[in-house]
This record gives C-alpha cells, sequence and structure tokens, in this order.
C-alpha cells in the first residue's frame, strides 16, 4: 500500500510496532540504509521506556539485544546510546555531531508523550531537517507513535511523567471480562508525518480490534493499526505498509460522521491506496 504525503523532508522512516520482527521489515531496513546493517552505525534512544516499571531494566534489556522487540542486536558496525533527558546539559555541538553522523536512529518504546516532550525539549526534534538524506529512523511502539503532528495514549493510571498534554478524556473499552475504562491522552508529536499509530493490535481478537477503531475515532487524522508484524515505511513522502501480519488504515474521524472508513489487509492481499482526507 502506497501514498504520498510530501513535504517531511528528507529523513526515512521505518515505523515499527514492535522492532524488527520479520524478514520483510528486515529487509526494508537494508534497502533504505543503503548497504548492509554490519556496515551502519546506529544510536539508540531508550527515553521514552523511563517512566514504566522496571524502566531501567527495561533499557537495559533493550540495549543489551535481550527485549522482546529486535532492534539493538541486529549486527550494527557501531551502537551508541542517546539519552535525550541529558542533552539539555551538554553543548549541542558535542552530540549533534554525533546524531549526523549516524545512519540509523533506534528510538526505542514507551511512553510517547514523554518521549515527544523529550524529543523536543532536548534539541533533537530541531534537528531532524538537517540529517543526510541516508539516515533512517527507526521507531518502535511509542517511537512511532510520536512522529506523529499529533496522537493519542491510552493508560490505566494518570501519567506520572513530564509531557505536554492536550486533552485527557475517559474511553471504554471491550474486555474479556467485561468493560474496562482507560484515560485517552491526546498530545502533539514532532510532527515527521501527518498520521497516527496505533500498535500492537491483535487481529486474532475481535475485541482488540474494536478497541483499535474507537481509539482511532478519537484521533483527528489518518490512523495505521499496526500488529507485530507491520511497519510503515516512509520516503520523501511517499508511505508504504511492510507486512507479514495484519493492519487496518482508518480514514480521518469528522464531527458528526457516522462510522469511519477503513483499509484491512491480509497476508497476499492486493494492495490499494486509500486517499487520505
Amino acid at each position: 500500500m502506497r501514498d504520498d504525503h510530501r513535504g517531511w523532508g528528507t529523513l526515512k522512516l521505518l515505523l515499527t510496532s514492535a522492532g524488527i520482527s520479520n524478514p520483510s521489515i528486515h529487509d526494508t531496513l537494508v534497502d533504505l540504509l543503503g548497504k548492509p546493517i554490519a556496515e551502519s552505525n546506529a544510536l539508540f534512544v531508550p527515553t521514552a521506556i523511563y517512566p514504566f516499571p522496571d524502566g531501567a531494566a527495561k533499557a537495559f534489556q533493550a540495549v543489551s539485544g535481550k527485549a522482546k522487540s529486535p532492534l539493538c542486536e541486529l549486527g550494527w558496525k557501531s551502537l551508541g546510546v542517546l539519552e535525550l533527558t541529558a542533552l539539555p546539559s551538554i553543548d549541542k555541538a558535542v552530540w549533534a555531531a554525533t546524531v549526523q553522523e549516524a545512519d540509523a536512529l533506534l528510538v526505542w518504546g514507551g511512553d510517547p508523550v514523554y518521549l515527544s516532550y523529550w524529543m523536543k525539549q532536548s534539541g533533537l526534534a530541531e534537528l531532524f531537517a538537517s540529517l543526510r538524506p541516508e539516515t533512517v529512523y527507526v521507531g518502535v511502539s511509542a517511537g512511532s507513535m510520536a512522529t506523529s503532528s499529533m496522537f493519542g495514549e491510552t493508560y490505566f493510571a494518570p501519567p506520572n511523567c513530564s509531557g505536554e498534554r492536550l486533552s485527557s478524556e475517559d474511553i471504554v473499552f471491550a474486555g474479556p471480562e467485561g468493560e474496562l475504562t482507560m484515560t485517552l491522552v491526546m498530545a502533539k508529536g514532532v510532527g515527521l508525518v501527518d498520521f497516527a499509530i496505533i500498535p500492537h493490535v491483535d487481529y486474532d481478537d475481535d475485541q482488540d480490534v474494536a478497541n483499535a477503531e474507537k481509539w482511532a475515532g478519537r484521533l483527528p487524522g489518518p490512523t495505521y493499526a499496526l500488529d507485530d508484524e507491520t511497519a510503515v515505511k516512509v520516503v520523501d513522502g511517499a508511505v508504504e505498509v511492510v507486512s507479514e501480519g495484519h493492519w487496518k488504515l482508518f480514514s480521518s474521524y469528522r464531527p458528526g460522521r457516522s462510522g469511519q472508513g477503513a483499509t484491512y489487509r491480509r497476508p497476499g492481499d492486493t494492495p490499494r491506496c486509500l486517499p487520505c482526507p
């Protein structure tokens, strides 16, 4: 599936739900890099995971290649850690050069509101436009969500971290033991793309798919609901879904409109474009 959204600059994006989880996504990463992973230098951004319980331990698992979502253990030529919360206390000329030299920015999952806040506060977001055209941004879960102009995240409890929240409201999802009330927080991302992403959708669970559709219905623009075998590739504004699993694209919500348009794809389906409003 391809669509065109021009004007996002030269940064190439690979927005995943669960990292480099299958050969198709792996091959896409290599294609974007333009060379083998073993010849590519990467920087890993763990910042989003820290608001989670045991966030420090989970950050270590990720950087040491022991997390569930494959990313750091792919055999990079070099792998460094870029901690966004530290950057405001360091001369920008020091760390910006390291970012500009990297072939890939590996942005880990966690809390996307916290991540987008620190992308802006650290100065990383304003650096994106000046990165080399060869640079590839690889997002995992929250790392993908935060690239949007605006996104929504759901919480069981009120967020306990920094972030620029635009609104907060209850949303009721269906669960195996009845209705489940969560908090939907709307926030501005860094604006690399004009669509939103909902990761980790289980397409074998009808309730989970229905919950994703309800979630997407609260968002102001097109929304990709991805399972863990799916990623979205963006190059020069052209969007392409890479999948060995299932995904849906929900068209943007408009007040007063009954329901939403959706494109649903399974492996082997012939792709077609759903124009974004």
